[in-house]
């Protein structure tokens, strides 16, 4: 919707400036009719001058009463501003994916396992993302920045293929950690901020819901991906030398289980108003899952921008204001002729 404002509003307190010489205007005129009084009676006023009708008169007051008014609007810099929805190109959003490193996403209930399998679908993602920046951190017991935001997604592809459990030197699992790390990294960043958080969603007591909490304050939206099933599935590690698998066990020789803890995953993408795709043990649709969740999170806020456009209109007060100024000045003219005209029939 269009309307009408002034840029300096203030200046209208100028019309106090154009009433005191609208008033001076009008005792000048009322006092040169009087001063023809004191040389000629009033039955020859008629017949020695032509003097100017009231009407003329009125006219002339109001011209230039209607010039100040218009100059003062002028100098108030009236704007018409209108506000339309313009389509603009997209930012470049800035996105961490943060990678699940630890032992138990070394799990076979998704083949061949956990990791490789969500390295793979972040391989696939990545066309996607081509014009925004990505950062890759791999987390087990602690945090690690395996590559800064960049663009240079070439980079970003060989330091995720070498991504392993020996990326991290410290076991275990710890949600919290990785996401105050990528919110500090993504704080000051310009654009959308965006992490997605891969994982089987196992923590060991590092709050993560409060770190979400703080990653939602700096405006990063967090999308976790749950890999594995909730019933569970032992973990098994290669050896190198043999290529033979062993099932992990904890110390007392039972195998140790890996769940997937799809609540967790789920409370921390809903703390930061992102989402929450279980990618589970079965075929994921990764497709679907950028169209109808991530990619809408790091674009939609810079595909249509409502802008406001300010057009002046300073310029046709001055011109209203010229004109009718010009016709004052031209009433004055013939006035004043015609005072010169008494002046001598008088003398």
């Amino acid at each position: 919707m269009d309307w009408m404002e002034f840029q300096h509003g203030g200046r209208v307190v100028w019309l106090l400036a154009v009433a005191v010489m609208v008033a001076f205007v009008i005792w000048r005129m009322v006092s040169l009719r009087g001063r023809l009084g004191a040389f000629v009676g009033k039955p020859m006023q008629g017949r020695l001058v032509s003097r100017p009708a009231v009407g003329v008169l009125v006219l002339q007051v109001g011209c230039l009463a209607v010039s100040g008014v218009a100059f003062v609007f002028a100098l108030m810099q009236p704007q018409i501003v209108q506000k339309e929805r313009v389509a603009t190109s997209r930012e470049s959003a800035n996105i961490f994916v943060a990678l699940d490193v630890s032992r138990s996403m070394l799990a076979a209930d998704v083949a061949p396992d956990r990791l490789e399998r969500a390295k793979s679908e972040i391989r696939d993602m990545l066309p996607s993302f081509s014009t925004h920046r990505v950062g890759l951190l791999a987390f087990a017991g602690r945090t690690t920045v395996l590559s800064p935001l960049t663009m240079d997604h070439g980079f970003f592809r060989l330091v995720l293929d070498s991504a392993s459990p020996r990326s991290v030197t410290l076991g275990g699992t710890n949600l919290g950690d990785v996401i105050r790390r990528g919110t500090q990294l993504l704080e000051g960043q310009e654009g959308p901020k965006a992490m997605i958080l891969i994982s089987d969603g196992e923590d060991h007591d590092s709050y993560p819901l409060e770190a979400a909490e703080a990653a939602r304050r700096a405006g990063v939206v967090i999308v976790t991906v749950g890999f594995g099933s909730e019933s569970g599935a032992p973990i098994e590690v290669m050896d190198k030398a043999t290529g033979r698998k062993t099932r992990v066990t904890d110390a007392s020789g039972q195998e140790v289980i890996s769940r997937l803890d799809g609540d967790l995953l789920r409370q921390i993408a809903l703390k930061t108003q992102g989402v929450y795709v279980p990618a589970g043990t079965g075929v994921l649709d990764l497709e679907g899952i950028l169209e109808k969740h991530i990619l809408p999170i790091v674009e939609d806020s810079s595909q249509v921008q409502v802008r406001e456009i300010r057009i002046e209109l300073f310029q046709w007060f001055v011109g209203f204001g010229l004109v009718f100024f010009a016709g004052f000045m031209l009433l004055e003219g013939r006035r004043g002729k015609r005072v010169r005209q008494m002046k001598e029939s008088v003398a």
